[in-house]
């Protein structure tokens, strides 16, 4: 999961009134920060032995021998190109590791206890070095019975009781919630939905450097026939078929750019634009895909924005 570190206005919950500033307007009421939540110790068992909990039919015929028959192997990690599945993990011993949907990645923390630790049981710390995988993403995590549990880029990971040789991966997809687990931490075979963008950010531009994109990972504009004393817009009719007016943001959900300097603009038709530093925001409707930057230099008036407001050239 991409780590996103919003910037919050010092009294969260309250209106930001921004009626100093030179632009002579007001900017927007945020709303307060989710709190991150509190680290748990790993549930015991509930009872869900069946193939609501891990996918292993019910009764104890799933976990049969599986403390033994699924022993992780110690010494170091190894990562292996599955033809169906892509990169995965695997221990010393070439066995696939797996992580589990209802455990969580921050805080780490492992829901799999009781028969589901038998018929996925959890790979041991101590006995596991990173070999193959980056060691910045390996850790751990002390389990209900005091036992330390390794970690890829915070998930807990397990073998498969029903993985009897190297290289089987009967664990796939068991349950719609168990997974093989590549080197970075994410599921094999399961192509994951980019995390969301913040309403507002910093783009990385190979050309332009660092430039103002909304939450659509759009390329912000500025227009150099608006001015920011007095702030207008001279984008007006035909104009607005190609640029359109940025929206407001939640300045809760802004990263990389100073909320105070987002003011709101009220057009000559009655509807609010965001700016930046005074200056009227837009998206341009050329931008096929995110990321993309057609609308620099059109005209010789329209430039991506830096963090500061500034025209990025």
């Amino acid at each position: 999961m991409m780590n996103l570190r919003k910037l919050t206005i010092a009294a969260a919950g309250t209106a930001l009134v921004l009626g100093a500033t030179a632009c002579g307007t007001q900017g927007t009421t945020n709303g307060s920060p989710q709190q991150p939540p509190a680290q748990t110790a790993a549930p015991a068992a509930d009872g869900n032995s069946g193939a609501d909990a891990y996918g292993n039919g019910s009764g104890s015929g799933a976990d049969s021998g599986a403390e033994g028959a699924a022993a992780t192997a110690s010494g170091p990690l190894a990562v292996r190109d599955d033809a169906g599945l892509g990169p995965l993990v695997t221990d010393a011993a070439g066995f696939t590791l797996y992580r589990f949907d209802k455990d969580t990645a921050n805080p780490s923390s492992s829901a799999c206890a009781g028969d589901c630790a038998k018929a996925w049981p959890p790979v041991p710390a101590s006995a596991t070095k990173p070999g193959g995988v980056d060691a910045a993403r390996i850790g751990s995590v002390e389990r209900a019975d005091g036992t330390e549990q390794l970690t890829i880029a915070g998930w807990p990971v397990y073998r498969f009781a029903k993985d009897t040789a190297p290289g089987q991966t009967n664990g796939q997809g068991v349950g719609g919630t168990w997974f093989a687990v590549t080197p970075d931490g994410r599921k094999a075979g399961v192509k994951e939905a980019a995390e969301p963008l913040p309403a507002l950010s910093l783009a990385d531009d190979a050309k332009l450097g660092k430039i103002i994109r909304d939450g659509k990972g759009r390329t912000l504009y500025r227009f150099t026939k608006d001015t920011a004393w007095p702030m207008k817009s001279n984008c007006e009719g035909a104009c607005l078929e190609k640029w359109r007016p940025a929206k407001l943001v939640d300045l809760n959900d802004v990263e990389g750019i100073d909320p105070k300097k987002l003011i709101t603009f009220t057009r000559s038709d009655g509807t609010k634009q965001l700016t930046i530093d005074c200056w009227p925001l837009y998206w341009f409707t050329g931008d096929k895909a995110p990321g993309d930057t057609n609308g620099q230099g059109v005209g010789g008036t329209w430039f991506a924005v830096t963090a500061n407001g500034k025209l990025a050239k």
